[in-house]
């Protein structure tokens, strides 16, 4: 369960259970949808859905996802659907095969619930999805449907993807646990790229335990691990965490000092004392990146693009291939630093907002993805984990991990969402 608002949430476990009578279980899912999404839109369109669902629930296969339904950000093909990526272009442009992790989740038992809104090819241009917890509110973005789907009780997981902060920010804001791996760890096959370099596959769910099932699925060599005793956490002192408003920055210090009550170790540590840096490299490579794939789309449709997404087109062809290659070296150079720091401070875990504040009025913005960008940068692994509220709406907090230490951080966020719960 979400535990936000009196929204309930849907888990593997429980949907399981109930979908031994499938026919009543999916009866009652559609009349959730039926209620609940005319204010939320948190899926694209389906003629037919339910009698599809229906059928795919007949021929799938056993595995631990057994029956499960699950939302599939539109920027990923799925047979048989349509991949309309939150654009105007042509359907037929974006066709594709099936991507690698939509068919993992099917080989595990998966069944698509359908496709989940996007902004505009996962930019900042906003589709109409509402917070579910207030449609007033925007979900955040870009997997604004996702994160929306599986907080509104729609499926217990939902595929996303984060370039800056498009899982831990919406995330935060519709108050689930939103997982982003160690990039590349999940296959990008099949996903209409923003930037190649900065993206990464991640997930929806509606616990620490539903997100380690899907991550075993879906991350090459996924092992178990058995973490002992509690991790080292880190707090970045800096003016990172001057970008946090004074609301969430007091939330996320009360949630520092109820750990620290409960016997958990937490280290105050300077980082990013180069931010601004940080934050123009990324838009550098975004922007660059994020032209050369549009170059042949652009030079035929380019009249179909959002406003926003133009501008990074056209900021990004201005930018050579030597600037991009050196923005990549010193990419490579900040997570071989921000690791060689993670290790000299001793620290195991770092401890974050998820985002700035919570989830801003109106849907014009999907909110401010700042919080995210160095973590995403360096492609270390992040779980963004339901932490109470401010003034009314979810607030995550973002837990980061070392460069391809996934297990670890799954296994110790079961005993900080625990943590979290208490002082809920």
């Amino acid at each position: 369960m979400t535990g936000q608002a009196g929204l309930q949430g849907l888990s593997i476990g429980a949907w399981q259970q109930e979908s031994l009578d499938i026919d009543s279980a999916l009866e009652r899912l559609q009349q959730r949808v039926s209620a609940q999404e005319p204010r939320i839109q948190a899926l694209v369109e389906e003629e037919g859905r339910f009698d599809r669902l229906r059928s795919d629930i007949a021929t799938s296969q056993p595995g631990p996802l057994t029956r499960v339904p699950i939302g599939i950000k539109d920027i990923f093909h799925v047979e048989g659907l349509e991949t309309r990526a939150g654009s105007r272009l042509p359907v037929a442009e974006l066709s594709g095969d099936e991507a690698d992790s939509v068919a993992a989740l099917k080989r595990a038992g998966g069944v698509i619930l359908g496709k989940t809104v996007s902004t505009e090819f996962a930019y900042f241009a906003p589709g109409p999805t509402g917070n579910p917890h207030n449609p007033a509110h925007t979900p955040g973005g870009s997997s604004s449907g996702s994160a929306a789907a599986v907080a509104a009780g729609y499926c217990p997981l939902a595929l996303g993807t984060q370039t800056i902060g498009s899982i831990s920010r919406p995330a935060s804001f519709c108050g689930v646990v939103g997982f982003k791996p160690t990039y590349g760890r999940i296959s990008l096959g099949g996903v209409i790229p923003l930037s190649p370099s900065l993206d990464h596959v991640g997930l929806f769910a509606d616990s620490v335990s539903d997100a380690a099932v899907a991550a075993s699925i879906l991350c090459s060599d996924w092992t178990q691990v058995q973490s002992a005793g509690r991790p080292v956490l880190g707090i970045p002192r800096g003016p990172y965490l001057e970008e946090v408003s004074r609301p969430a920055l007091d939330h996320f210090r009360d949630l520092c000092s109820g750990l620290q009550s409960m016997g958990w170790e937490v280290r105050p540590t300077g980082l990013f004392d180069d931010f601004s840096d940080i934050e123009a490299r990324h838009q550098t490579i975004m922007a660059a990146e994020f032209a050369r794939v549009h170059q042949d789309w652009y030079t035929r449709f380019g009249e179909l693009y959002h406003p926003r997404t133009r501008e990074l087109i056209e900021r990004g062809r201005d930018i050579s291939e030597t600037q991009l290659v050196a923005a990549l070296d010193d990419k490579s150079r900040f997570r071989e630093t921000l690791e060689e720091q993670t290790a000299r401070a001793g620290i195991d875990l770092w401890l974050s907002p998820a985002a700035p504040g919570p989830a801003p009025a109106g849907l014009e913005s999907t909110g401010d993805p700042v919080m995210n960008l160095p973590w995403t940068q360096a492609g270390l692994p992040t779980l963004s984990l339901p932490a109470g509220n401010v003034t009314g709406l979810p607030m995550g907090l973002q837990v980061t991990g070392r460069w391809t230490a996934d297990e670890d951080l799954l296994t110790w966020c079961h005993g900080l969402e625990t943590a979290l719960g208490r002082m809920r």
